[in-house]
């Protein structure tokens, strides 16, 4: 029996990477998307493939939801809960960037109020019904994979002030919490909660500003001079996913080239 993991943001980019990992470990998959419904297509056939080459047959889903708005937080889970009957895995990847960068002295509340609603909101009420679905499960002694685990993908930027994008920072600073909060909260049940934090990593959102970080990586930004890759983070989730780590909640993996370290 294949265990079975919702990713949101799940399309393109890191959440690309993080489906392809999971789709090899064995894993059946939901990837949500918002727009790009092409690109969950497109991820969802590359993932059975990976799958096939992998760990034999798994199922790869797709399914459109905005996780900012309740409707669609619900309307996700009862897909997964219809196609699936259980939630092994939930990985809150989505998340959405500022549209414009603004100095910290002129950005508005509109693009404030954006980042806190996707970035922040949505994943603590999803993961809040998904750990009330899990905790059912675990009690009902229906988790014949092991016991359900939640990862939460944030940023350097939880902790980096960057001031052309404050509220991004502030944002991904807030959706850390999460992580404590919850590993407390569901401990009892044996169900593990992690935060990764990513570095520099090559996707669209960072296209924009990809001669800036080759110069600051080439000049020692990080210990690894290199980009990360959406295969990085997604090698860290399947690592949870494995059940790696099974002695530890509530910790956060760094997967960002060093970026961490502080250097003299």
């Amino acid at each position: 029996m294949n265990p079975v993991a919702l990713i949101t943001g799940g399309s393109r980019g890191i959440g690309r990477g993080i489906a392809l990992e999971l789709a090899e470990a064995g894993y059946n998959l939901v990837i949500n998307y918002n727009q790009q419904e092409s690109a969950a297509v497109a991820t969802a056939a590359d993932c059975l493939a990976r799958g096939k080459a992998g760990n034999g047959s798994i199922q790869a889903e797709i399914f459109q939801a905005d996780i900012a708005q309740g409707p669609d937080r619900h309307k996700l889970l009862e897909f997964v809960r219809a196609k699936f009957s259980r939630l092994d895995l939930l990985v809150n990847n989505a998340g959405v960037a500022p549209a414009v960068r603004a100095d910290l002295l002129e950005s508005g509340e509109e693009s404030f109020d954006r980042l806190i609603q996707v970035n922040v909101k949505g994943p603590y009420f999803l993961t809040q019904a998904a750990a009330r679905w899990m905790i059912e499960e675990v009690q009902r002694g229906e988790c014949p994979c092991g016991p359900p685990r939640i990862v939460t993908i944030s940023s350097i930027s939880a902790y980096t002030a960057s001031v052309n994008r404050g509220e991004y920072c502030v944002a991904k600073a807030a959706l850390s919490m999460l992580t404590p909060l919850f590993a407390a909260r569901l401990a009892e049940y044996g169900i593990g909660v992690y935060e990764i934090r990513p570095g520099i990593i090559a996707t669209d959102m960072t296209q924009g500003v990809k001669e800036k970080y080759d110069r600051l990586i080439g000049d020692g930004l990080t210990p690894f001079k290199r980009w990360g890759t959406p295969e990085d983070v997604g090698k860290a989730v399947a690592g949870l996913a494995r059940g790696w780590l099974p002695f530890s909640t509530g910790e956060i993996l760094n997967v960002d080239g060093g970026f961490h370290l502080r250097r003299l």
